[in-house]
């Protein structure tokens, strides 16, 4: 009965690594309440057939919640295990909603309309910077959940939720 031990001891360990491994490249997974993932949406004011970019994904709540509105979604993710939960509960809207397994910093968003990120103060000015390189060519609105984008107003706030627009016209 000893080996019990050690697998349920390997498996926490795994866990452990697979959460912490996203310190480097993001924000540790704190899920987005539903009435926040509601409004985050209203915000972005996205139509059925547009295309909704959750950066950072989680447990793919918001990509649900889109994909049930009849939104494309896509959902980048790098913790394994928070990925194959966003992938189940995603499969029931087929391929309107995508749950992809790598770092949104690498993420095409050409064809974004409307994008979501919860990150932590330190990685602002980079996402901002990422979202200039990714806007060249069309209008991207963003909501980020908490935290401010250093330089820049949103152009809207509902409570802890921002939405600034890409590229900035005003600037």
């Amino acid at each position: 009965m000893w080996w019990i031990f050690w697998i349920v001891w390997g498996i926490g360990v795994l866990i452990v690594l697979a959460y912490a491994s996203v310190l480097p490249f993001g924000a540790p997974f704190l899920p987005t309440l539903r009435k926040q993932s509601d409004e985050a949406l209203d915000m972005l004011e996205l139509n059925p057939g547009q295309l909704f970019v959750d950066l950072g994904c989680g447990d793919g709540r918001l990509l649900a919640i889109a994909g049930s509105r009849g939104i494309r979604a896509i959902g980048y993710e790098i913790n394994p295990f928070l990925f194959l939960i966003a992938w189940v509960r995603t499969r029931r809207y087929g391929r309107r909603v995508k749950v992809k397994w790598r770092s949104f910093w690498r993420a095409d968003l050409s064809q974004a309309d409307g994008v979501f990120v919860f990150l932590i103060d330190h990685f602002m000015k980079r996402l901002d910077k990422f979202m200039i390189r990714q806007s060249k060519n069309h209008q991207i609105k963003l909501v980020s959940n908490a935290f401010k984008i250093p330089g820049k107003q949103p152009i809207r706030k509902k409570g802890a939720l921002l939405l600034y627009v890409y590229p900035d016209t005003k600037t």
